[in-house]
């Protein structure tokens, strides 16, 4: 990328300048997560995207650069860059000397297979990638938990080959180029001096090896796409927008390397009747203008069914009333949150004339009592206004 077309690094990966590391990481993770190419195949500008967030992740994970670049721009980061024009900074590229974004590539995605450092590490055992996958829940099964069975798309080891990417009969041959390391070193010399580079060995692909007779299954990747069905332990309580972490079943490892993880995050419709608060449920119930006035015994919703509840006589809307450990669990826990019923008193409608007349009567015979207290309120009202 041409350096007049750049981007500011702190706006590639949108942080303030006086973002904190943590800031910085967790900022990278989440668009790292984003653009992998594994997760977009084929699209050319995510993978623009996330070559230029590396970039960025690489001069502001490292102190050192991070303060050239501060203070000199791009060309406090370029390889042939020196101040005091003594000498240079040391060339080379990939993981070391800048923070641990190889460990956050092993974390994601099972390793980077960019050159440099990281091409010194692509022999090694390597976490194969995560599967991420959403489920749908009813209020009631993100209540109690359940168990769902998904079907997720990963990279397994190939069965006809074993993994080795090779035809029957054959091995991997040690690449001639590099001598099995898997990385070449490149000398120039400059006018500020002498640099070397090493990067990803162009006979191998840094792999170190040559496969001369390919399987023809999977045509000597050594892994294949398949669809498996996987059941999922949903925890009593999990809530939505939630995750699930099933270990070992995302995709194979290379080099002996453990599967990566299933992450399934957890989508939990709306309910008829409850809304959720924390581990709190709540739900609003109608009653009658006679329950309220004179108090009744009535059935009261739950997530565990119906149950018996005394509104007491004179009992005014918007009343709330708790129903201890009738609420969500608490996840890991035997615990229950609790249950509040915001009590709605009906106004009747379309009265009968014999219903009108009654109610005159109840009016008539109450006289002050039934009026409705606004002192209080047109108190309150006008000192709102005072205000």
């Amino acid at each position: 990328m041409a350096e007049e077309n750049k981007r500011d690094y702190y706006e590639v990966l949108g942080v303030e300048k006086n973002a904190s590391d943590a800031e910085i990481k967790k900022a990278y993770r989440k668009l790292a997560m984003k653009y992998h190419p594994d997760q977009n195949p084929g699209d050319k500008a995510a993978e623009e995207r996330f070559k230029e967030v590396n970039e960025a992740y690489e001069v502001l994970s490292n102190a050192d650069k991070k303060a050239r670049y501060d203070q000199y721009g791009f060309a406090g980061v370029d390889p042939n860059f020196n101040p005091n024009f003594t000498g240079g900074f040391g060339g080379g590229s990939g993981f070391g000397g800048f923070g641990d974004l190889g460990d956050i590539f092993n974390d994601f995605f099972g390793g980077f297979t960019g050159g440099g450092g990281a091409t010194a590490r692509r022999n090694a055992p390597q976490k194969g990638q995560n599967v991420v996958a959403q489920l749908e829940l009813t209020f009631e099964e993100a209540a109690f938990g359940t168990e769902k069975e998904i079907t997720v798309g990963t990279v397994e080891n190939c069965a006809k080959c074993g993994g080795s990417g090779c035809a029957d009969g054959t091995s991997p041959q040690t690449c001639p180029t590099c001598g099995g390391s898997g990385s070449v070193r490149a000398t120039r010399q400059t006018a500020f001096g002498v640099f070397s580079q090493t990067a990803a060995c162009p006979k191998c692909g840094g792999t170190g090896k040559i496969i001369e007779k390919p399987c023809p299954t999977c045509r000597g990747k050594g892994k294949v796409r398949r669809n498996k069905t996987i059941s999922v332990k949903i925890p009593a309580g999990i809530d939505d927008g939630q995750s699930v972490r099933v270990r070992g079943e995302g995709s194979a490892g290379s080099n002996g390397g453990s599967a990566g993880d299933l992450l399934v995050t957890v989508a939990v419709r709306k309910h008829d009747v409850f809304q959720r608060d924390g581990a709190n449920v709540l739900c609003e119930m109608p009653i009658t203008f006679a329950q309220a006035a004179l108090g009744a015994d009535i059935e009261v919703p739950t997530l565990d069914g119906k149950v018996r509840y005394h509104v007491p006589e004179g009992t005014q809307t918007g009343t709330t009333f708790r129903l201890k450990g009738k609420g969500m669990y608490y996840v890991g826990y035997k615990t229950r949150g609790d249950q509040y019923i915001t009590v709605v008193v009906e106004t009747p409608a379309h009265l009968t004339r014999e219903q009108r007349e009654l109610l005159q009567k109840f009016d008539r015979s109450a006289g002050a009592d039934t009026q409705p207290r606004q002192t209080g309120f047109f108190e309150k009202l006008k000192k709102g206004f005072e205000s």
